[in-house]
């Protein structure tokens, strides 16, 4: 090995200075040139090295380094250049330009080939109008996400409006059935009225009579609260429903709906069957069932409500699961073929122009498949209807206890309290504040806004009751100007109003809110509850 390096370091001969007969101005010349050309090839190897090592995605990187290899080589063979100015390693000086041989082959030969491919590449200008192209196609991306946003915003707007109308359309069709029923609880009323004004004096028949017309006053505020409960503005939203709860709830509601020729049978439903459903959307689509089943039975006849549970069974078009099944029949005039395979399209009816939209069955159908269910139709002509929703099944959730409230007025006394009464309606403005009154409370009262919140300057009362509907200035209006002046101040704000989105921004809001109409013993107890904070 020692005379292998030997032989490479010596070769007998002279140094390749002896050939310029060391004249300083060629040897200084060579020696000079070789030493920069070598500082170059040395440096551009390293700076490839570097760009490699920060841009390792760069495409055909193996050819980069086979150049910096090659570039590497020719710098040592002008650094022998130098060294064999004085020293005779030609051998070494040979060997060398053999590796830079080898090595500028190697890279000629793995160069050609990808000259094609590096042509195609895309030059700067054509990425940058590859960028600008792709930045134009997401702005469209974007202002099309931005226009899809709207749609679904207009169509979640028209549905709750379509749903809404729908409800009130609904609320029309039981005009009839509760013009009946209201002129029956005035009659009641009045009748009794006229008893006791007749005969005042006889305290028993009084008592009797006067319980008689507040039984029907009662009856009256149950069916406008379901009324207005049904017709009310209110985001759908799917959860648990107890069937039973809300099928019984309506009862006077369907009742209406197939009078007067047609009666109702509810079969007995398991309080623990709950489905999962929008309960309005729900008792939106059993009212529809009920008006079909009414204009079914022109003659009259019997509407049967009934639900069970099919567990682990597969309705059509449904998975395997637990599902709840709610029959909805009727003993009308039934449906051929044609009719039943058209029955849920929209718009498809087969009443006279002007009696029907067409859109019941259809909006029935929406809400059993928006909830993830089906419906089927069961029906021939002449032998009645019998359509079932089928609804998964539920577990129910876990219901708070109500507390039980007192009831008895006489628990509560408001000697010694002062209380502001704003309200525009004579009749219950002095109904309210003989009730307060008889129970010991300093009462003044106003006709409007402006008047009570001056009468809430000037008296510092304990409580101020403001109806919700005035006009001019609305209960919430003042209530909220006095509570500006008065943050401790309690406030309870009564209505018969039906408008949810504008009662939901009062109630909660810092304001109790007690609705028409409430019984004395009521109104007292929540007035006690607030004083006393």
């Amino acid at each position: 090995m020692a005379g292998l390096f030997g032989e490479l370091l010596s070769t007998g001969l002279a140094p390749h200075g002896y050939c310029l007969f060391w004249r300083p101005e060629l040897w200084i010349t060579h020696v000079v040139a070789d030493a920069l050309i070598a500082l170059a090839y040395f440096s551009i190897p390293l700076v490839i090295v570097l760009i490699l090592r920060r841009r390792g995605e760069l495409v055909f990187s193996w050819v980069f380094w086979c150049f910096a290899t090659f570039i590497l080589a020719c710098g040592l063979t002008h650094v022998m250049g130098i060294v064999t100015m004085w020293y005779p390693a030609y051998w070494l000086e040979a060997a060398i330009k053999v590796i830079t041989a080898i090595a500028s082959v190697a890279t000629a030969v793995a160069l050609w080939p990808l000259m094609p491919k590096a042509v195609a590449l895309p030059s700067a200008k054509k990425l940058q109008a590859a960028n600008a192209e792709l930045e134009a196609m997401v702005r469209e991306r974007d202002t099309a996400l931005e226009e899809l946003r709207a749609e679904i915003g207009n169509r979640q707007n028209a549905e709750a409006a379509l749903l809404q109308l729908q409800k009130l359309e609904a609320v029309g069709q039981l005009t009839g059935g509760i013009a009946h029923d209201f002129n029956n609880l005035l009659q009641a009323v009045a009748g009794n009225l006229e008893l006791i004004a007749r005969k005042p004096d006889d305290v028993d028949r009084v008592v009797r009579w006067a319980g008689s017309a507040l039984d029907a006053v009662d009856r009256g505020r149950k069916l406008t609260g379901q009324l207005l409960a049904f017709s009310r503005k209110q985001r759908l939203e799917i959860a648990p429903v107890e069937l039973r709860e809300l099928i019984t709830g309506m009862r006077v509601l369907i009742e209406r709906a197939v009078a007067p020729l047609s009666q109702l049978e509810i079969e007995p439903i398991d309080p623990a069957l709950h489905v999962e459903t929008d309960p309005m959307q729900l008792e939106l689509a059993i009212l529809n069932l009920a008006f079909n089943a009414r204009d079914a039975m022109p003659q009259g006849g019997t509407l049967t409500i009934e639900a069970a549970l099919h567990p682990d069974s597969t309705p059509p078009g449904l998975p395997r699961g637990d599902w709840v099944a709610i029959s909805v029949s009727d003993t009308g005039v039934g449906m051929d073929m044609e009719t039943r395979e058209h029955a849920v399209e929209p718009f498809f009816t087969t009443k006279a122009v002007g009696e029907g939209t067409g859109m019941g069955l259809a909006m029935v159908y929406g809400v059993v498949t928006q909830s993830g269910g089906t419906l089927t139709i069961d029906s021939t002509p002449g032998s009645g209807t019998r359509i079932t929703l089928f609804l998964r099944a539920a577990q129910a959730l876990r219901k708070r206890l109500p507390v039980r409230a007192d009831n008895h007025e006489s628990t509560v006394d408001l000697s010694g309290r002062a209380i502001v009464l704003v309200d525009d309606d004579p009749d219950v403005r002095e109904i309210i504040a003989e009730t307060l009154s008889a129970a010991g409370a300093r009462v003044n009262h106003a006709p409007d806004g402006p008047q009570g919140i001056a009468l809430v300057a000037e008296c510092r009362p304990d409580l101020l009751i403001v109806d919700f509907a005035m006009p001019g200035m609305n209960g919430a209006e003042v209530a909220e100007r006095i509570r500006e002046s008065d943050p401790q101040l309690p406030i309870l704000v009564i209505t018969g109003f039906s408008d949810s989105k504008r009662l939901d921004m009062i109630d909660g809001n810092g304001f109790a809110m007690l609705r028409k109409p409430f019984e004395r013993s009521e109104l007292l107890r929540r007035v006690a509850q607030l004083i006393a904070g």
